[in-house]
């Protein structure tokens, strides 16, 4: 028996494509929602993939016609969105919402926002429970768009029952910024040798695309208004991602542990590099709507390291990811002045 008729927006993004599957599997029929209007090839044929542009006046009211019962967002983002979604309440049953761990700051105001900042980084309760304190909701930042998002969509109460889903570091196929590009493109280089700050120590929760359509999947079948984490089993060190990396593409890496935060520029920092561990508490979800994660980081990795090695063949890292370079910058992957450290290290300088 069908369970009614998903929305999902963003639907050929990195989580999108596989949340419509799970959807459709669950039984749902599944409107897929992109601004190109793709489809992804493991997608039932009974998927209805349509092109949208949601910024654009009036497409979403117009494309959802008579409504849906469950509208799934992973592209929401501030107050105008915020102001789409629950402007259209009488058309949607409930709503399922991507937010982001970044919202959190600990108890000295310090948040993702900080970190580049001296003394910035932040050092949370851990696990993080969905109570942490968070920044103040604004337009500056990330972080400050997407609690803006998530106080104006509570705020709509019974009229529009929503999850929101603050997610973790998000890794599998078809994701824009990788993290394990890192130290995927080092092996393939030839690098056998890498440097690892915070003594390789540092944790950043993880979250899987499949975990987080699990996730959205169970919040379909559960209305209600309340703000969840979504986040792996387990979170792994960047010592231990390394690690298991170099046991995907069967090569091995010495690793070089500094104690304290990179030793000279950006050498020894990675994307999940932080002072202190970000670990969030997934007791809600479990409780909430009987969560329990569909993989974890390790099982995941053999599929995102050979769509990622497929990605970089015969492709400047540059092209290939380019908004990995707009956030990393040409830093990423400065192996001259990682040779030159590794240098003056090893003549004890």
């Amino acid at each position: 028996m069908g369970k009614g008729h998903a929305w999902v927006l963003g639907a050929t993004g990195q989580i999108g494509r596989v949340a419509v599957r799970a959807l459709a599997e669950d039984g749902w029929k599944v409107t897929a929602a992109s601004r190109a209007g793709g489809r992804d090839e493991r997608w039932a044929d009974e998927v209805r993939a349509v092109a949208l542009d949601r910024d654009e006046e009036g497409a979403l009211a117009a494309a959802l016609g008579d409504g849906c019962d469950v509208l799934v967002d992973m592209v929401a983002y501030g107050e105008q969105h915020a102001r789409q979604l629950t402007g259209l309440a009488d058309r949607i049953g409930s709503a399922v919402v991507i937010s982001s761990g970044a919202v959190y700051q600990d108890d000295r105001g310090r948040s993702f926002d900080t970190q580049g900042e001296p003394d910035g980084a932040p050092q949370y309760p851990l696990p993080i429970p969905e109570t942490q304190t968070t920044v103040a909701p604004g337009a500056a930042t990330y972080g400050t768009r997407k609690i803006r998002l998530e106080r104006d969509l509570l705020a709509a109460g019974d009229a529009l029952p929503v999850t929101l889903l603050r997610a973790g570091a998000i890794h599998g196929p078809y994701c824009r910024s990788p993290r394990e590009l890192y130290f995927v493109k080092r092996l393939l280089d030839g690098r056998r040798r890498r440097v690892l700050a915070h003594n390789g120590a540092s944790r950043f929760h993880p979250v899987h695309v499949s975990n987080i359509a699990e996730l959205i999947r169970l919040a379909a079948l559960r209305p209600g208004s309340r703000v969840l984490n979504a986040g792996d089993p387990t979170a792994p060190t960047v010592a231990e991602i390394a690690s298991a990396i170099d046991g995907v593409l069967g090569l091995e890496a010495e690793t070089v542990l500094v104690d304290g935060p990179p030793p000279a520029g950006h050498v020894g920092g990675t994307p999940w590099s932080s002072a202190h561990p970000i670990v969030y508490d997934m007791t809600a979800a479990e409780k909430e709507l009987g969560y329990r994660p569909v993989t974890g980081y390790a099982e995941s990795l053999p599929e995102t390291v050979e769509w990622l090695a497929a990605r970089l063949d015969g492709r400047d890292w540059r092209d290939a990811f380019p908004a990995m370079l707009r956030a990393y910058g040409e830093v990423l992957f400065d192996y001259s002045a990682e040779d030159a450290w590794l240098e003056r290290y090893d003549r004890g300088v």
